[in-house]
């Protein structure tokens, strides 16, 4: 496969303003997009959705894409401020050709990117994206429209009270959120209103924190990524679980009555039991992670007589692997959980109705429930690196990697990558010692800062 110039792991992403995430790259991608769905659909002029967060080039974003599509004759939904899952379920629900989330996710207000799906809310596989970026670095491969060829765009508000219907419908009837406290922290983003409103109309009392978003306050000091607040929230108004989502809404961490973080992977864990035990799943299912996935969650899933496959880290290649598959659950340690049965990409909202239903069904806390589920110790360390040099070429890095692996053996890993997203390398050690996982971690990323460190 050739050697990817714009998307990374999760579409283009990069600073604002800045290469490749400029204005003339949106509208150039807008074309793309739009040209490419002329051959994929019935329609004389496709339609695409295109939502965003709440980050301040977002209305510099939103505006170019827009311009693209219509330039090449294209038809525009602009949704708002709307959760990446949102954008994909109403690419469906409207029957549109395309949908376009402007987001950074958990990344600061200054970054941005943009996410694509097809017309039934699925991210574009490799290919396509390859044959998009070609499109955009090589304008003179589209034809140019003319006069009565061109589109136009609208924005439609309604389109926000479909996903909120949707996800409160996924929760089972016989689960109320009555006499419930819920601490909700939605990250200044876009889940701001969504979240707080469909929490509010299932019954529950809600502590909203991360709603008031000014564009430039995404992600700071709030959100999935930073829930202390919402820990101290929990514990001072006693609530019963907190939920904290990031900037676009696709994922969520939880906080047990205690004020503490639920892991990722223990989450995970949680709602492959209650699938079992609810029907949905049956013994010799698969449930879908990554590379990153906890040895302890493998360990876990296969006792319960389940199978675990791997992944890419990316909730796309999740979704994709679902989706050939007939899975019906899949996740990240990050905090992004796929519910195949109701959605075609992480959803933090979703995610955690469903920690609540498991909450209800067993009549437990979210603390108890999760004991169950025995992690191994695990570190990830991330290094600002000045060029992504391919790890096998660091012969310092490799003498000291084969080191560690030897010492773990069979009853721990260690995985290094560089992120799709940001110029990282990320260092994930486990094992069953947590004092081994510290020290091979750390001398782990001392040789890559030494080598190739910014």
């Amino acid at each position: 496969m050739s050697e990817r110039k714009l998307f990374g792991t999760d579409g283009i992403r990069g600073k604002a303003n800045i290469y490749p995430m400029t204005p003339e790259i949106a509208t150039a991608l807008g074309r793309a997009v739009t040209h490419y769905f002329q051959g994929h659909t019935k329609r004389k002029k496709p339609l695409i959705i295109v939502g965003k967060d709440t980050r301040l080039s977002c209305y510099m974003f939103e505006q170019a894409f827009a311009a693209g599509v219509c330039s090449q004759g294209g038809e525009v939904i602009l949704t708002g401020p709307l959760p990446t899952p949102g954008v994909a379920f109403v690419t469906e629900s409207m029957r549109a050709d395309a949908g376009v989330m402007i987001s950074a996710s958990h990344n600061a207000y200054s970054d941005n990117g943009i996410k694509i799906f097809d017309s039934v809310g699925n991210k574009l596989p490799d290919e396509v994206e390859l044959e998009l970026e070609e499109l955009v670095l090589n304008l003179q491969l589209m034809p140019v429209k003319i006069g009565g060829e061109l589109g136009n765009a609208k924005r439609l508000k309604e389109v926000f009270g479909r996903y909120l219907v949707n996800v409160k419908s996924t929760l089972d009837n016989s689960c109320k959120l009555d006499n419930m406290r819920v601490v909700l922290d939605c990250a200044n983003g876009a889940g701001y209103k969504v979240a707080p409103m469909m929490f509010d109309e299932l019954g529950a009392e809600v502590i909203s924190l991360g709603v008031n978003p000014n564009g430039q306050n995404i992600n700071s000091n709030c959100g999935s990524l930073h829930p202390e607040l919402a820990c101290d929230h929990v514990k001072k108004y006693r609530a019963d679980i907190g939920i904290c989502l990031d900037g676009d809404a696709d994922r969520l961490t939880v906080i047990d009555h205690e004020g503490e973080v639920v892991n990722g992977d223990a989450l995970i864990g949680l709602f492959a039991k209650f699938l079992l035990d609810t029907g949905k799943l049956k013994k010799g299912d698969t449930v879908v992670g990554t590379v990153m996935s906890n040895l302890g969650l493998e360990n876990y899933i296969k006792s319960l007589g389940l199978k675990f496959h791997r992944t890419k880290v990316g909730d796309r290649y999740i979704v994709e692997y679902m989706r050939d598959h007939k899975c019906i659950l899949g996740g990240e340690p990050s905090g992004h959980v796929i519910f195949g049965e109701y959605a075609t990409t992480g959803d933090g909202c979703l995610a955690a109705l469903k920690a609540i239903e498991a909450m209800k069904f067993y009549d437990k806390s979210i603390r108890d429930l999760v004991r169950e589920v025995s992690l191994y110790p695990q570190l990830l360390m991330n290094k600002v690196v000045k060029e992504k040099v391919p790890f096998k070429e660091i012969p310092v890095f490799q003498k000291e990697l084969k080191a560690a692996e030897k010492k773990l053996g069979d009853k721990g890993r260690v995985l290094v990558r560089y992120s799709g997203t940001e110029p990282l390398a990320r260092v994930m050690v486990e094992g069953e010692k947590l004092e081994d996982v510290h020290t091979i971690c750390e001398n782990l990323v001392k040789t890559l800062s030494k080598e190739i460190g910014s």
